[in-house]
């Protein structure tokens, strides 16, 4: 069974959901998306802890979920703030000494972030869904008409059953942040350079918050191996819209990188 509960970063209650191993090997650390918690990930934790027989390790942001709730705005660094003060010590706090970052969008530039930083020895790979490193046109256009849904629509009473009291401060925080016109100029592209472990993106063919772009700048600027992927009829949650095919690739992924059987899931 998931071990849940709350670790206290930087005055914030964070929740995290912990799915241990008897097996040796690297801690897959989930790091979600702007409009994501624990929750939101679904069945994707569980089925990944089968597949590679791994450690899994999800928590939610401040403002995000059950964890606390962080004064609006948020600030045009936040991915910086999170990957910087943040992640190393819910790394610290959890106990993590190795591990492999999944991040999905916001969590996959948080991953970029931090592993072109810190360099970290800790850090095996990074598998990135829906990566981004850049703000494009398209994803501004997205996200406007995301604000008009969560205006207009039921997306905030979708969004409330996994974010409780905290679903305005998730979704204002994201929404605002990325909609501010001094968030055009934001690009983590400097990072790259750095990052020598390996990586996986994968990125829906049809996502409409980005285009190939991200991907194919991760792939030019790592120093280390870049595996590229793209998923024909795919939004922007390959975990969920592409969810077996997601596994199976994920399940490769921390096998190249960690020598291990990539478990039952390849099998069924």
């Amino acid at each position: 069974m998931p071990e849940t509960g709350t670790i206290s970063v930087a005055e914030a209650a964070l929740e995290f959901e912990r799915i241990p191993s008897r097996d040796a090997g690297p801690t897959l650390v989930l790091l979600h998306e702007g409009l994501g918690c624990v929750g939101m990930w679904k069945a994707f934790p569980q089925r990944l802890h089968e597949g590679t027989g791994l450690e899994v390790f999800t928590y939610s942001r401040a403002g995000y979920g059950h964890s606390s709730a962080v004064e609006l705005p948020r600030p045009l660094d936040f991915h910086t703030r999170e990957a910087l003060d943040v992640l190393p010590s819910v790394l610290e706090l959890a106990s993590i000494r190795e591990c492999i970052l999944v991040g999905h969008s916001d969590g996959a530039s948080i991953a970029i972030i931090y592993a072109g930083v810190r360099r970290d020895p800790r850090i095996r790979g990074l598998l990135l869904l829906a990566p981004h490193v850049l703000t494009e046109a398209c994803g501004i256009e997205t996200i406007t008409a995301s604000k008009q849904a969560y205006e207009s629509s039921h997306l905030r009473t979708k969004l409330a059953r996994y974010h409780g009291d905290n679903v305005d401060c998730a979704f204002r925080g994201w929404c605002d942040t990325w909609l501010d016109p001094g968030f055009r100029r934001w690009n983590i592209e400097r990072y790259l350079p750095a990052i020598s472990v390996p990586v996986m993106t994968l990125r829906g063919n049809d996502d409409p918050y980005s285009t190939a772009t991200h991907v194919e700048r991760i792939a030019a600027g790592v120093s280390g191996t870049v595996e590229t992927i793209g998923l024909a009829e795919c939004g922007h949650a390959p975990h969920l819209e592409q969810a077996h095919q997601t596994l199976e690739l994920a399940s490769g992924f921390v096998t190249r990188v960690t020598g291990r059987d990539p478990g039952s899931l390849t099998r069924q």
